[in-house]
């Protein structure tokens, strides 16, 4: 087929369609020239109502008019067929349609986009606030962490600080000194109940019973201010059934003094006293010297094996 042959069918469907236009366009003349019909006799119906209105609406021109149109459309289309072109090249237009721009599509894709950079701004902003909470929170966490420390380490040192002045204290003791021609004075002035006895047993009205007693008994009443038979130091105070609340104290030289049945100590371990100086109350007795009443438990001892005391009593 040659050139002319292929291009005979292009030209009638391109003939075909621009009747179809040109019936399309009569159509719709027609429609217009209707609805102008109809707008003409609505406003003519309107001007007669209202007597002052005496605007008057010339049909005919307007038919006229119309009819002139459409004629040249008519005949601009005859040409165009003739000639075998159209205004237009389908095919191009279909091609390239997604190249024309949509302001309305323009519109959306801007309020879409803002939408999203509004989000997106948003989330950012949270985010940072998130992250400026957590750092607040670390940051004080840290600073609790820091202070709490601090009073660890100052409490600690305040302890440390307090037992080197309590060793500090222990090894500042003056010499104690207690000679084998040394004496003690009366803890408590009263009768002896119970006399020291290690070479023989002895007997206890409570317990109904013989046995060794390494102390003397003396006699007291309940309260009344018991003081110290030697200058020295007190060393232990502690708990017994038997004698009660009970202080040790260090006389130097291998010397200790045990005193029981107290109550209201005046004294702590570590402390230094001098002989006739306070150390507590007598207390009432235990169980195991309720016959013998109220009374003081005095006891000496050199390197641990029990002396006397009233060998050494002034």
């Amino acid at each position: 087929m040659n050139r002319k042959e292929k291009e005979c069918p292009m030209r009638r469907r391109r003939r075909s369609s621009f009747r179809k236009e040109k019936a399309i366009m009569l159509v719709s003349s027609c429609l217009v020239l209707t609805a102008l019909t109809a707008t003409g006799l609505y406003v003519r119906n309107r001007g007669q109502e209202k007597e002052e209105d005496n605007y008057i609406v010339d049909f005919t021109t307007l038919d006229e008019a119309n009819r002139d149109k459409a004629g040249e459309a008519q005949d601009l289309g005859e040409q165009q067929a003739d000639a075998g072109e159209l205004d237009y090249d389908p095919s191009f237009q279909e091609a390239n349609s997604g190249k024309v721009d949509n302001p309305d599509m323009k519109m959306l894709g801007s309020t879409a986009n803002a939408g999203e950079q509004a989000a997106a701004e948003q989330a950012a902003a949270e985010a940072a606030q998130a992250e400026a909470q957590q750092e607040a929170l670390a940051q004080e966490s840290q600073e609790a962490l820091e202070a709490n420390a601090s009073d660890a380490i100052a409490k600690t040192d305040d302890g440390n600080e307090t037992a080197k002045r309590d060793e500090d204290a222990m090894n500042t003791v003056p010499a104690l000194d207690f000679s084998e021609s040394d004496t003690l004075v009366w803890p408590i002035v009263g009768n002896v109940l119970v006399n020291y006895s290690m070479d023989k047993t002895v007997f206890f009205a409570t317990l109904q019973q013989y046995k060794y007693n390494p102390a003397i008994i003396i006699a007291a009443t309940q309260g009344e201010g018991i003081t110290a038979a030697a200058d020295g130091q007190v060393t232990t105070i502690y708990e017994d059934p038997e004698i009660g609340t009970a202080v040790i104290m260090n006389l130097g030289d291998g010397y200790e003094l045990t005193y029981g049945q107290l109550t209201d100590l005046t004294v702590a371990e570590g402390d230094v006293v001098t002989t006739g100086e306070i150390i507590g109350k007598v207390a009432e007795p235990t169980k195991y010297y309720s016959v013998e009443g109220c009374n003081v438990y005095f006891k000496l001892t050199k390197d641990g094996q029990p002396v006397n005391p009233l060998n050494r009593l002034s």
